[in-house]
């Protein structure tokens, strides 16, 4: 990965005050979430939001049961975001029906049309490895609320611990840009400092095992986008 200027993020050298003090705070989502214990430890660090994966035979992936139980433990004002990657439409329905998820995350090559038919705002993954021109893929996906910029391929699964090229990321940006893929508390800093998302995604950065998270890594991600953000105030 190319090497990035982080002196955006550098704290100034003077002791004026601001008269309007403004800061950028950068969203949080934690995705792959299995443990009630770790969802709990998600809220109390302040995560903006918890990915639930209903996706079959993946890793991370839980059955309907399972994200409806896990659904629960994410209180009022932290967003549950249901995670689907082609899903037949009855399973999709069925799962939207249970989870009442607040936000939906399509992973894989569904229609604009069927993302839009469920009834939840929902976000769009660009497969980062699989395509070159991100434009054309958001105007495909319109009525997306966001886009989540990770760098599995076309048909692969996120989650891979693998980051992308930055410096590919489209300079216009129409809705929200999510920033995902190879995130960890060791890169999260420059990754901040050199894309000014609105929010970054993380699973396998922040865990011991597939979806048996890390809470000295969570507590060290968040604190990782805070300092970023701090830095981005002055």
């Amino acid at each position: 990965m190319r090497a990035f200027d982080v002196s955006a993020c550098a704290m100034p050298h003077t002791t004026r005050p601001m008269s309007v003090p403004i800061r950028q705070r950068t969203r949080i989502k934690f995705c792959g979430m299995k443990r009630a214990s770790d969802i709990r430890a998600a809220v109390r660090l302040g995560v903006d939001a918890i990915g639930l994966i209903v996706v079959p035979g993946t890793k991370r992936g839980l059955s309907i049961e399972e994200a409806t139980a896990l659904r629960r433990e994410v209180p009022a004002l932290a967003t549950a975001v249901l995670l689907l990657m082609d899903a037949e439409p009855d399973f999709a329905r069925a799962a939207v029906q249970a989870v009442q998820p607040d936000l939906l995350q399509f992973h894989g090559a569904e229609d604009p049309a069927f993302c839009a038919s469920l009834g939840r705002p929902w976000i769009k993954a660009v497969p980062m490895g699989g395509i070159d021109d991100t434009l054309a893929y958001q105007r495909r996906y319109a009525g997306a609320a966001g886009f989540v910029f990770d760098s599995h391929g076309a048909g692969g699964h996120g989650g891979s611990g693998h980051a992308f090229d930055w410096a590919r990321l489209p300079a216009e940006r129409p809705t929200p840009l999510l920033l995902a893929g190879g995130l960890k508390p060791d890169n999260v800093f420059e990754a901040v400092c050199a894309v000014r998302p609105h929010a970054v995604d993380v699973s396998s950065g922040i865990e011991d095992a597939p979806g048996e998270k890390s809470l000295a890594r969570m507590q060290a991600f968040v604190s990782e986008v805070e300092r970023a953000d701090r830095g981005q105030a002055n």
